[in-house]
């Protein structure tokens, strides 16, 4: 019997002479109190969701109402820099930088000298430029003095062939006299013949008076051909004074527009080169913004729409501006090497096209806005170019 309880199932083992304790009863009441508390606690998690959901509607619609009235309307994109026609200062002669007016990051006004090459050689080649200008003008003064020469050269060959022909007719009519008088036997058959011979040499004389005019007049027909070739020369040596003029006044290199020094690479004592790079004028005063769209945003943009620049470097400014121009193209199209889609080779990319914003000169001005910075672009299609085009600050 004691066996069977052994090894019963769901018997307990006692051993012999050992007394069985009945195990310890659950009160209870500790389920109704365990319910009590849990459904207290329950009551006080209500009114936090409760407060979560209607902040999270709250929210919600704030944002909905938001995107309907504004969002909706706005294109925007992070591929967006700030720009400037930077201008790169380089040498136009050579020779050895003599000095250096400026450091990076100065200010210079349009004008201002930023460095000097040494002059010497320019100032030895206009020198020697002017030298061959005032040789040549001497030469066309000389040839101007042949020529008056000349003309009265050939006024004097014009009274000789006067005078050749009052002294021909003065023989012609001695021979006719002499041919009168030889006819009636009252002069000699040589008295005719000298007759003859002096009629005959002047009109020789009339003749050679006459190539002495034309010859005269031919020099000077020469001389002034002499002196329009001189003068022509002339004209080349003032252009080679004013070319080395010019070459001198390159050795000084000045600030083309107003703007910031930046890159300089030049020191004194430097061998430069015409083309060589000295240093990077940037124009503060003519930055704008280049933001590249997608090319499914792009139906939307229109020239004059507003737009919101949101400055990385200056978070807490909002920048306002205008859509100045759309790319012709694709930034892909004017890459070095642009894709070629014909190869059979092709994945469909969605392009971007660069679109410029300008910026009102009055932002530009206060210097917030450098060549390379990261801006967020917002530009808000509602508008259109009739809208008043305003740009200012907000801080």
């Amino acid at each position: 019997m004691a066996y069977r309880q052994e090894f019963e199932p769901g018997a307990k083992s006692v051993p012999e002479g050992a007394v069985e304790v009945p195990a310890h009863q659950p009160d209870q009441g500790a389920p109704k109190a365990a319910a009590s508390e849990a459904k207290k606690k329950g009551l006080g998690k209500k009114p936090v969701i409760l407060a979560v959901l209607a902040a999270a509607l709250t929210f919600g619609a704030y944002e909905g109402h938001e995107w309907w009235t504004n969002g909706r309307f706005m294109v925007s994109t992070e591929d967006a820099y700030v720009q400037a026609d930077i201008t790169i200062l380089s040498a136009k002669v050579s020779g050895y930088v003599e000095s250096v007016a400026v450091t990076n990051n100065q200010s210079v006004k349009a004008g201002d000298l930023i460095a000097r090459i040494d002059d010497g050689d320019y100032r030895f080649a206009l020198q020697s430029a002017k030298d061959k200008l005032a040789t040549q003008q001497s030469a066309v003064t000389r040839i101007g003095r042949q020529i008056e020469a000349g003309r009265a050269s050939v006024a004097q060959a014009q009274a000789q062939i006067a005078a050749a022909k009052a002294e021909a007719e003065r023989a012609e009519s001695d021979y006719a006299r002499q041919q009168q008088l030889a006819r009636s036997d009252f002069t000699s058959r040589a008295a005719l013949e000298n007759a003859k011979a002096t009629r005959d040499r002047a009109q020789a004389n009339v003749q050679s008076a006459e190539a002495a005019l034309a010859a005269a007049k031919s020099n000077v027909d020469v001389l002034a051909a002499q002196q329009n070739e001189a003068q022509r020369v002339a004209a080349e040596e003032q252009t080679s004074v004013q070319k080395a003029e010019r070459d001198l006044t390159f050795t000084e290199i000045r600030a083309p527009v107003d703007g910031v020094i930046g890159n300089k690479a030049m020191e004194v004592g430097t061998y430069v080169q015409p083309g060589a790079r000295l240093a990077a004028l940037v124009p503060l005063t003519s930055v704008h913004v280049d933001a590249n769209f997608k090319e499914t945003q792009i139906a939307s943009l229109k020239v004059g729409q507003k737009v919101h620049i949101e400055v990385d470097a200056f978070p807490d400014s909002d920048v306002v501006g205008t859509v100045e121009s759309v790319s012709p193209a694709s930034g892909a199209v004017f890459s070095l090497l642009p894709p070629e889609n014909a190869t059979g080779n092709f994945t469909k990319i969605v392009q971007r096209v660069p679109v410029r914003v300008s910026v009102n000169p009055e932002i530009v001005q206060q210097g917030i806005l450098r060549p390379g910075l990261s801006v967020v672009v917002d530009v808000d299609t509602r508008t259109s170019a009739d809208t008043e085009k305003t740009a200012s600050l907000k801080e």
